[in-house]
């Protein structure tokens, strides 16, 4: 349905002078991402607050969909003390964004690579014996020393040296002239389930390899094993810091996990309704055909698809909120668009459609949005692209 005359935003210029027209920018785009910053602090201090030891917020894949660089300076406004990154890249974006604090390059390090972490202070991992010679030649080529994390892999195969074999790599790392040895860490693989006995074998591997320290004589670096599965569920892991990522944005790992932690959920992601129809019965909708009216019904569209990360899993699957109502998807999700199943209710045209999030009594959250795509929540948010504009809320430097 079309609003009444007079709903208009924005009445055409004079003369139709395109001129005189607001651009497309200052009009914004239907869809968004909305952000609250204040729930990102509020979850960090709660998780803090829990551990009771430091926390390294862990800001990868763009703040898991948040915003890299509004989210990050907000956290350093509000007393966070470190930061966790994927990639070489994302450390560098955030300290041309002014950001300070240290920041641990967490992924496996590429060796002609390794000068831009000394070059930007970035903290890295090391993960072998070879590793470690590269960052003692970039360093020595600079004249600067590196602050390094060993990386002790306990069962995840992934990276890092094995637990057993560690101690030649910690006795390296211990005497190198161009090393500091700041951290000591591994990775936990089935914390999110608190049932899981992985955990407690990876703790066991993990403080055995730390021990080549005392042998050695040598200073304690900050050992960090906790995951957000690990703050939740395993207390034994929180060791002298946590890592925490998806928590700290105020969504669960996984439906096994137990909400131990009062969090408050950052992101929102609206759109809103830009056509209506009637279909009648037997029409079928979308691509291939794969949804077909039982009885005659009202079906509005939505401009957000996979183009946009929105998974096509969902097609004729999940759900939108419109008027405080839930309301199934119709059909396949499109590259940019899909199509809801009204019913007999109403909307307009420019009506809120939310996608997660709350409106009036119903909400629909991340982990309800994964369950319905047969994904997990991690997925959902990082596949939110920058296509979809961010508008952030609280802080003070809220900005689009």
């Amino acid at each position: 349905m079309s609003r009444p005359p007079g709903h208009l935003h924005v009445p055409a210029a004079p003369d139709g002078d395109p001129a005189r027209l607001p651009s497309p920018a200052a009009v914004g785009r239907p869809s968004r991402i909305l952000v609250d910053l204040d729930a990102i602090a509020a979850n960090h201090r709660a998780i803090a607050d829990h551990v009771r030891v430091p926390v390294m917020a862990i800001v990868k894949a763009n703040a898991y969909g948040h915003g890299l660089v509004p989210v990050t300076r907000h956290l350093e406004a509000a007393g966070a003390t470190r930061l966790g990154v994927a990639f070489v890249e994302e450390g560098i974006a955030l300290r041309q964004a002014g950001v300070t604090l240290p920041i641990l390059v967490m992924g496996g390090i590429f060796g002609p690579q390794v000068a831009q972490f000394i070059v930007h202070d970035l903290e890295l991992t090391v993960s072998s014996l070879s590793k470690l010679g590269q960052v003692e030649e970039a360093a020595r080529t600079l004249g600067r020393r590196a602050r390094v994390h060993l990386k002790i892999d306990t069962g995840m195969e992934r990276i890092g040296v094995h637990a057993a074999s560690a101690g030649a790599l910690v006795e390296a790392a211990v005497r190198s002239p161009w090393c500091e040895t700041v951290g000591v860490y591994s990775h936990l693989a089935c914390a999110d389930d608190p049932d899981s006995p992985m955990t407690a074998l990876q703790l066991e591997r993990f403080l055995e390899a730390c021990a080549h320290f005392d042998r050695l004589g040598a200073p304690m670096p900050l050992r960090h094993l906790a995951n957000s599965g690990g703050v939740l569920h395993f207390p034994g892991t929180w060791l002298d810091m946590v890592r925490p990522g998806i928590l700290l944005y105020g969504v669960l790992p996984d439906p096994a996990s137990r909400p131990v932690v009062a969090l408050r959920p950052a992101l929102s992601l609206v759109s809103q309704v830009v056509y209506f129809k009637v279909v009648r019965a037997g029409s079928t909708v979308g691509y291939g055909a794969t949804w077909t009216a039982a009885s005659d019904t009202r079906v509005v569209t939505v401009p957000v698809g996979y183009g946009d990360g929105w998974p096509r899993a969902l097609s004729s699957r999940g759900e939108v909120l419109i008027r405080g109502r839930r309301h199934p998807l119709a059909g396949r999700v499109c590259m940019d668009q899909f199509m809801v199943d009204i019913g007999a209710h109403s909307a307009w045209n420019e009506d809120e459609v939310v996608l997660v999030g709350r409106q009036g009594p119903e909400a629909i959250s991340v982990e309800d949005v994964a369950r319905c795509a047969g994904t997990i929540p991690y997925e959902i948010l990082v596949q939110l692209n920058e296509r979809i504009p961010r508008e952030y809320r609280g802080g003070a430097d809220s900005a689009h």
